[in-house]
C-alpha cells in the first residue's frame, strides 16, 4: 500500500509540475486547478505513505520519480532539449529509485 501511495504522490507531483508550467503560460482556472490540485494531492499521498514506509525511503522515491517525470513531461510536451546527457541523467535517477525499492 505504501508504494502505491508514493507512486500516486509522484504522479500527482508530475501533474502539478505540468500545471505550473501551463499556468505560467496561461493563467486560467483549469491550469490553476491542475497546478494546485496536483501538488496538494501529492502531499496528501506522500504524507499517507509515511504510515507504511520509512520517511527517508518514501521521500527520496517521491523526489526521484517526480523529478524524472517532470523532466520527461517538459521534454515531450513542452519541447525542452532531449540531448543524451539529460536522458542518461534521468536514467540514473530511475536506477537509483529502483535500487532503493529493491534494497528496502
Amino acid at each position: 500500500m505504501g508504494w502505491l501511495l508514493v507512486l500516486l504522490a509522484a504522479a500527482s507531483e508530475v501533474a502539478g509540475a505540468a500545471g505550473l508550467k501551463l499556468y505560467s503560460q496561461q493563467k486560467n482556472i483549469g491550469n490553476g486547478l491542475l497546478y494546485i490540485g496536483g501538488f496538494g494531492a501529492s502531499f496528501v499521498f506522500l504524507y499517507t505513505s509515511f504510515h507504511f514506509l520509512q520517511l527517508s525511503i518514501a521521500y527520496i522515491v517521491w523526489v526521484g520519480i517526480g523529478t524524472a517525470g517532470a523532466v520527461f513531461i517538459n521534454m515531450y510536451l513542452f519541447g525542452e532539449s532531449k540531448n543524451i546527457g539529460r536522458m542518461v541523467s534521468v536514467g540514473l535517477i530511475i536506477v537509483g529509485v529502483i535500487g532503493l525499492k529493491v534494497f528496502s
